[in-house]
């Protein structure tokens, strides 16, 4: 739509005999009208042949620089022509196919449809557009409140799950902790037990060197008073040969230790409760969602297997709560 009521529209020249064109600053053929159908500005001698043109004789002309508000403005204008019918105006409204239409329209395809006059039906069609921008801007303002809400939760869940991850970082921690005093305690029992055993191993072993050496030197020396020594030698050193092989065939002590000594496994018992629960050991995750309204909450919690009743007693109410 053009400007009516411009600075400068008192002085724009008739669009119709002079193309709209100013020429200097006099304009010939000043416009004093302008026709809504057409949207041409016109001059007097214009405007009387405007109206003396069947065709044109009934279109709305409007003052040059006069002020109209916009509703005056579209209730001033024609209809449009109709695009089947390009000589016939839209003046029905049909409810069933929810279109305007021209009477040829109504005549051919609608006439057994509900149709009404535009006039008519503008009023309300007019009253619920207010009505449905009216709930729109109120859906605006939810959908804003529900924007709000989300972020917030969105944040409050970080703020969980941060706060979560460093108790299930804290509490691995305090396991891997109990685990290296463990481990070394029991690195030290193994120790212990290594050196008991080898003091123990390393004593029989030298009593029994002992033995075998005093062995191998008697063995040597018989040997020798057999091969060297006078009949004389031999009777003499036989006795008391005698009674000393009996004394280091004696293995009735060390054959005692070695028994009590016995035979030793070092073995490790490895507990399967960490294994197959270790969920108890070290805790589990849940994610609770609890409904509240149109929107959804979410909650983080984690669950540990040695909480003490003050602390089941704050998390069983806090279940509640939410």
């Amino acid at each position: 739509m053009k400007e009516l009521s411009s600075v400068g529209s008192k002085t724009s020249s008739c669009e119709a005999c002079s193309g709209g064109d100013q020429v200097g600053p006099e304009v010939q053929n000043v416009a004093s009208v302008y026709c809504m159908e057409c949207q041409i500005k016109l001059c007097q001698i214009c405007e009387r042949a405007h109206k003396m043109i069947r065709f044109s004789r009934s279109h709305k002309l409007v003052a040059i620089g006069e002020n109209i508000d916009v509703e005056t403005l579209n209730q001033s204008m024609s209809a449009p022509f109709c695009d089947q019918h390009s000589d016939e105006k839209l003046k029905l409204y049909c409810f069933d196919c929810k279109s305007t239409i021209c009477m040829m329209c109504y005549i051919e395809l609608h006439n057994a449809h509900k149709c009404s006059d535009v006039n008519k039906v503008d009023d309300d069609f007019r009253k619920r557009m207010a009505s449905d921008v009216d709930n729109a801007a109120a859906g605006v303002e939810k959908c804003r409140e529900m924007l709000k809400s989300l972020e917030k939760e969105k944040n409050e869940l970080t703020e969980q799950v941060t706060k979560t991850g460093n108790e299930i970082s804290e509490k691995a921690e305090q396991l891997k902790r109990m685990i290296d005093v463990h481990k070394e305690k029991l690195m030290n029992e193994l120790s212990s037990m290594k050196q008991k055993r080898m003091k123990e191993i390393e004593s029989l072993r030298e009593e029994i060197e002992r033995q075998l050496l005093s062995m191998e030197s008697y063995k040597m020396y018989v040997d020798e008073v057999r091969q060297k020594g006078t009949a004389c030698d031999i009777a003499r050193a036989a006795s008391g040969l005698h009674d000393r092989a009996d004394e280091l065939l004696t293995f009735d002590v060390i054959e005692r230790t070695l028994a009590d000594l016995g035979h030793a496994d070092v073995t490790f018992m490895s507990s399967n409760f960490v294994i197959n629960h270790v969920n108890k050991t070290l805790g589990h995750l849940s994610l609770n969602v609890a409904k509240r309204g149109d929107l959804i909450y979410f909650s983080l919690l984690l669950h540990l297997y040695q909480y003490g009743p003050d602390q089941q007693t704050s998390l069983a109410n806090t279940k509640r709560a939410v």
